[in-house]
């Protein structure tokens, strides 16, 4: 006997009847990594990368220190992410949860970094590199209704400035 499988309704229902003969086998879901390097690259024009970058916690005052160094004015909790190119590493706070539309965007940000590492993305000084991770970072947020200002209290003048190369 054959069946004729037209329309979508019928045709889902044959799809369905057709898998039944299988063995099912549970798939694991992508990581966040794998959707946010997919987010990034559709929306901000970055390239995939087949690897992804090492996760770190560290305690706020070592993220000052391997910004700054160790003679830093800055209060532990002034840097929570950072982006190490050579190793491929992205550095978090030992109190970033991931928990909030704020944590995952900081993700968001130095995920930016990692795809123009593995992309060789070349640019005239480091603050030029930080235009689209805070641009990825302020739409990520966008989509819960929050921004850089609200969640971080980094205005539009801030990221200006901090963006501009000045030699």
């Amino acid at each position: 006997m054959k069946i004729l499988c037209k329309g979508p309704a019928v045709l889902a229902l044959c799809v369905a009847i057709a898998g039944s003969a299988t063995v099912a086998s549970p798939r694991d879901a992508p990581s966040v990594l794998d959707t946010l390097m997919l987010w990034l690259a559709t929306n901000f024009d970055l390239a995939v990368s087949t690897k992804p970058p090492v996760l770190i916690t560290v305690p706020d005052a070592e993220l000052v220190e391997m910004r700054y160094g160790v003679e830093t004015v800055l209060r532990p909790g002034d840097v929570v992410a950072l982006y190490d190119h050579p190793a491929r590493t992205i550095y978090l706070s030992d109190s970033w949860t991931g928990n909030t539309p704020a944590d995952l965007s900081v993700l968001v940000h130095e995920m930016v970094h990692h795809l123009q590492a593995v992309g060789d993305m070349r640019f005239a000084c480091p603050a030029e590199r930080e235009v689209v991770a805070y641009r990825a970072q302020e739409a990520w947020l966008g989509l819960f209704g929050e921004s850089l200002e609200t969640s971080f209290g980094i205005s539009a003048a801030t990221i200006l400035v901090g963006t501009v190369c000045t030699h």
